[in-house]
């Protein structure tokens, strides 16, 4: 059988012009949805060094031929552009009910170009794709606009990509949000669907994709659900979530505390930790499409968190409590909806946030700076007051609204040290120093840090007989680690070859929680749902290839950009050891992780000069067409 066309709805908003293109099966197949098809189209058809705010950026949404098929974690949309808030290739991933609902209409992708000259939206059933006026909704946080969109259509069945006031206002973190809790979180995107007057993409709610040899489909979905019935640790996930960790983050000695000068918060991580939230403010677990791990936060204050809002994930509850010195549960929740109202990235909202805060216990922003806010660390009041300056780029929220990076440039006065950010995007709470291999992605990723983009390198101190170590033995991955602190060469292909896998199942367009290597599902169960799902024969090899070729576009997207390895770089502060704590005296060794970097280009095929990638090694990945 072959490989599925893609069907591709390109919008352009100034000509007002709605096409349909369809992408060859051939090509599809070596770009087959996500960030591989979002970044293809982006090298295709948009030139090198546009700004990131005019009509000429391009904003593509991509689901892939395995987007709402019955099964778990077939449920992701990624949107790709050129970042505001790093001057690269925009990556984000989100989850829900949306994606599915988008390939339920029959649209693999969404093409925005140009910039409408008055607030618009896009509604999509099936075929039939209308631009409607979005005036009245601008302005509007996120449940309201939903409100009134369906009000303007007089319709419920329906769901919904949309930005809050914070993309409107141009914030260099906004997010695209759907279900109001759902994020296409860093880089930036919502930021750039405001700049072309686009408040939201609306899809009939639609599904109804069938495998293509449904018996052994359906076997499969059947034994992942009875390996989650097996496994106490993915119901220990379900059950408190994300947020589950966080609190052997802390016993540890490194969960970011107080803009990461440290790695132990004793006064405030039980206070935020998951099973602290499932006893107190938890009203119901929520899940994506199709998903039975039901992971997703709920919570509910009365009077100040509503649950449409959902509730906060680790990456939350840490960049608004730890890293600002927050000790209330509460308070973090607060901050969360805000960010879910308003269309702002927590992580790297918390993490300017928490900048700032260094910044002026040191002097260098004062209470006149700040309009009266005493910003200081553990000051909550102080924290809900800032985020909403900065989605509406009131005072001093309009110089944070820039990131951590930018404010530190404008003030000065050796502000620069206080950003912790790599390629201007502030790091999410795993820390380097724990974690080396995974600093090193954050490092030479693309997108700039990121946790997702590769596995974490305590994976490596489970037994052999672990499940996960037996899917990283399937991706070349054998050795194993009595801690997670080595950064020796084994540790630099394990970075390599589970960034490799951790790209394709992002181009792939599912959930990394049930189909990563430490999930419900493992490589070779990737190959029986391509091939029992949508008649694809392929290989963990082809699979691997595929991660390689999306990461290699988007590292070629940068250099177009001029980019070079000297934007692989990350905080100093990383490499200065912790002075409390567990964690006393570790950083993150320097000539290691020079070594290790050096070492990561020769295995991706990188130029040892620039550190992008060389000739032969485009030409392998079938890649040549972007220098001929």
């Amino acid at each position: 059988m072959s490989f599925p066309e893609a069907n591709i709805l390109e919008v352009d908003l100034s000509q007002k012009a709605i096409r349909k293109k369809v992408l060859d099966g051939d090509t599809h197949r070596l770009y087959p949805g996500g960030s591989s098809l979002g970044t293809y189209i982006l090298l295709k058809e948009m030139d090198p060094n546009v700004d990131p705010f005019s009509q000429e950026n391009i904003l593509v949404f991509s689901v892939s031929p395995f987007t709402g098929l019955p099964i778990a974690g077939a449920n992701r949309i990624t949107v790709n552009t050129k970042s505001p808030l790093t001057g690269g290739i925009a990556d984000s991933q989100a989850g829900g009910f949306f994606p599915a609902y988008l390939k339920g209409n029959g649209w693999n992708s969404i093409v925005i170009k140009g910039k409408s000259d008055h607030p618009v939206y896009i509604y999509i059933d099936g075929d039939k794709v209308e631009l409607r006026d979005a005036t009245n909704m601008w302005g509007k946080v996120t449940g309201e606009s939903e409100r009134l969109i369906k009000d303007d259509l007089n319709e419920d069945s329906i769901d919904m990509a949309q930005i809050g006031p914070a993309g409107e206002n141009l914030v260099r973190f906004a997010n695209i949000i759907n279900m109001n809790n759902r994020a296409n979180g860093r880089n930036g995107t919502g930021a750039v669907m405001g700049s072309k007057n686009l408040k939201a993409i609306v899809v009939k709610k639609r599904l109804g994709l069938e495998p293509v040899d449904r018996h052994n489909f359906m076997v499969l979905a059947r034994e992942g659900l009875e390996k989650f019935k097996n496994s106490r640790g993915l119901q220990l996930f379900g059950e408190h979530g994300t947020d589950r960790g966080l609190i052997n983050h802390h016993k540890n000695g490194f969960l970011a505390t107080r803009n990461w000068k440290s790695g132990y918060f004793p006064e405030g991580a039980e206070n935020i930790t998951g099973t602290t939230m499932t006893r107190t403010i938890l009203k119901k677990r929520d899940t994506c499409y199709g998903c039975p791990i039901r992971c997703k936060r709920v919570v509910e204050i009365e009077g100040k968190v509503d649950p449409l809002y959902g509730g906060p994930e680790y990456e939350t509850c840490a960049a608004f409590g730890s890293y600002c010195g927050v000790t209330s549960l509460e308070t973090v929740a607060m901050a969360n909806q805000l960010c879910n109202m308003y269309g702002l990235d927590t992580i790297s909202c918390g993490g300017t946030i928490a900048f700032a805060m260094e910044c002026y216990e040191n002097g260098l922003l004062t209470k006149e700076d700040t309009h009266g806010i005493e910003l200081k660390f553990g000051n909550g009041e102080g924290l809900l007051a800032i985020i909403e300056k900065i989605a509406k780029r009131e005072g001093i929220g309009g110089l944070l609204a820039e990131g951590s990076y930018r404010a530190a440039m404008k003030i000065g006065k050796g502000a620069e040290k206080y950003s912790i950010t790599a390629k201007k995007q502030e790091l999410p709470a795993h820390m380097p120093q724990y974690k080396p291999s995974l600093g090193l992605i954050y490092a030479v990723n693309p997108f700039g840090a990121d946790h997702m983009s590769s596995d974490h390198d305590t994976v490596l101190t489970l037994p052999p007989e672990s499940d996960a170590r037996k899917n990283l033995a399937l991706l070349g991955i054998r050795k194993g680690y009595d801690d997670s602190f080595e950064l020796d060469d084994e540790k630099v292909r394990f970075a390599f070859n589970t960034q490799c896998f951790e790209s394709a199942i992002d181009s792939l367009s599912l959930c990394q929680f049930v189909w990563g290597t430490s999930a419900l599902y493992g490589p070779n169960d990737l190959v029986l749902l391509a091939r029992y799902g949508i008649g694809w024969e392929t290989s963990i090899y082809e699979l691997m290839e595929i991660g390689e070729r999306k990461i290699n576009m988007m590292r070629y997207f940068n250099a177009r950009e001029g980019f070079t390895k000297e934007d692989d770089v990350l905080p100093e502060r990383l490499f200065e050891p912790f002075k409390d704590g567990p964690s006393k005296g570790r950083a993150l060794d320097r000539e290691k992780y020079e070594n290790a970097k050096k070492l990561y280009y020769e295995i991706a095929g990188w130029d040892e000069k620039n550190g992008n990638p060389t000739f032969g090694t485009l030409k392998k990945l079938s890649l040549g067409w972007l220098i001929s």
